[in-house]
């Protein structure tokens, strides 16, 4: 029998591994990419924004050794090698998913895809153009950050967050249009190298739909910092575009000129262009991909996966739908579970979630527990000097299984995981407590926390 020829239009989180998991099963694989391989989180998002943070996070740590005895001469940041190291780093991944690509005997054709049948694909590269043949097609084009229409993104002072990733110069003042993750995390970059830098969000609070508590201790972390937060605030207009400088009018009446505004409002699903229409795919309102639990579309044969399709737009929750696409396209059935997926805000604290907030969890009509512990009564947490926010569990009372866990401090995107775990397993908070921990750890907090649900908490009062 023939092996299933597999064509996937996009090779980012979601696309190259679904490829290389088709690959594993035994399928003929085709990758199409009309930019760089890897997508937007290799090359515009995950990964060069978290290699700028490791940057910013070590300009940071030299600079408060002081308060560990360490005494260093003058400290500088240099955005020149900062980027040059940041482009080293995605070329490095990139390499990698060419070199795996290889060995699994994916063909990887870069140019730009059009579906014109469920079973073909045209593609227009430098070669030329040619058609690809397929018994599946898994589109994983992404997404692009959305604009708002009363700001000129051509002027020089307007970045995106993937114009931000190629800037040759501080700017000494900025103005970040919301306070979601990737506002935030640049935040705390061009705040760490001294820039000015003002953070409006329309919402109540920053890092709106997650939990209050953590939000209202990040405000406070970011505003002791001197970054100016002003929530239930947005920008109204662009009065001017200067040289060097851009004036805003903000919903609270308030004019503001910055050197630089970073438009960071979300983002658009990449989904036009692909034939899509042509072939009967049917999208959203929003032009997402419309998909089911499968990840195949309202085309039999043609599935979607990743930011194309809406959903979470998270790189890990793409490269899970690929898995999925996949598991279902070469008949092994499988659904897509969103109940529990962690997410992850790489601040300077921390931030990281998974599962229900405690309103969340009361809105559901659940009756709930909930447990907290601070980092400042962590012993490992005081040790790096890094003892600032804290670790929350929603439990559900009687059951006692953990409904949601919030980490706001050192390493948080790490330790989430293992509420992941207790939440996709079970776990109940009992049983989470009566784990021995190693100590000193950070880690360790989140046993103190599952404690301090049944105030049996060790290190609080």
């Amino acid at each position: 029998m023939s092996k299933k020829r597999i064509v996937i239009v996009g090779s980012g989180p979601g696309g190259y591994v679904a490829a290389i998991r088709a690959a594993q099963l035994g399928a003929e694989v085709t990758v199409i990419e009309k930019d760089v391989i890897g997508g937007t989180c290799l090359n515009y998002g995950c990964i060069p924004t978290k290699t700028l943070l490791a940057s910013a996070e070590l300009f940071n740590a030299v600079n408060d050794a002081k308060a560990f005895g360490i005494y260093v001469g003058e400290v500088r940041a240099d955005l020149q090698k900062i980027m040059e190291r940041k482009g080293k780093v995605i070329q490095g991944l990139g390499d990698g998913i060419r070199k795996t690509f290889e060995k699994r005997k994916v063909r990887f054709i870069n140019g730009t895809g059009t579906v014109i049948s469920p079973t073909r694909i045209r593609v227009a590269s430098v070669s030329g153009v040619e058609e690809v043949d397929a018994s599946t097609v898994i589109i994983a084009t992404g997404s692009n950050p959305a604009t708002l229409p009363f700001v000129d993104v051509e002027k020089p002072a307007v970045l995106t967050s993937t114009d931000v990733l190629e800037l040759d110069k501080l700017p000494q003042t900025i103005l970040i249009i919301g306070g979601g993750a990737i506002g935030l995390e640049f935040a705390c970059f061009f705040n760490a190298l001294g820039t000015k830098v003002t953070v409006v969000e329309v919402m109540d609070y920053i890092l709106p739909g997650g939990d209050k508590r953590i939000s209202k201790q990040m405000t406070q972390n970011l505003k002791k910092k001197g970054v100016k937060i002003l929530v239930k605030t947005g920008v109204e207009a662009v009065l001017s575009y200067g040289d060097e400088d851009v004036t805003c009018l903000l919903s609270n009446g308030e004019e503001i000129t910055t050197e630089k505004i970073l438009v960071s409002v979300g983002r658009i699903a990449n989904s036009k262009g692909l034939g899509l229409e042509d072939v009967g795919v049917a999208l959203d309102e929003r032009q997402n991909i419309i998909v089911n639990d499968s990840m195949e579309t309202s085309v039999a044969g043609i599935y979607a996966v990743g930011d194309v399709a809406g959903g979470i737009l998270l790189a890990h929750v793409a490269s899970a739908e690929g898995i999925i696409a996949v598991e279902n396209a070469l008949g092994n059935p499988t659904k897509m579970d969103y109940s529990v997926i962690p997410t992850c805000v790489y601040t300077f604290p921390e931030v990281a979630s998974v599962g229900q907030t405690t309103d969340e969890a009361r809105a559901s009509a659940r009756e709930i527990k909930t447990g907290w512990f601070p980092f400042s009564a962590c012993g490992k947490a005081a040790a790096i000097g890094q003892a600032i926010g804290s670790v929350q569990l929603v439990v559900e009372a009687g059951s006692e299984k953990i409904l949601g866990g919030h980490i706001i401090g050192p390493h948080a995107t790490e330790l989430i995981h293992e509420i992941a775990l207790a939440i996709r397993w079970g776990i109940t908070a009992e049983e989470l407590s009566a784990t021995i921990h190693a100590h000193p750890t950070l880690s360790e907090s989140l046993m103190e926390t599952a404690h301090s649900v049944y105030k049996q908490a060790i290190h609080i009062l």
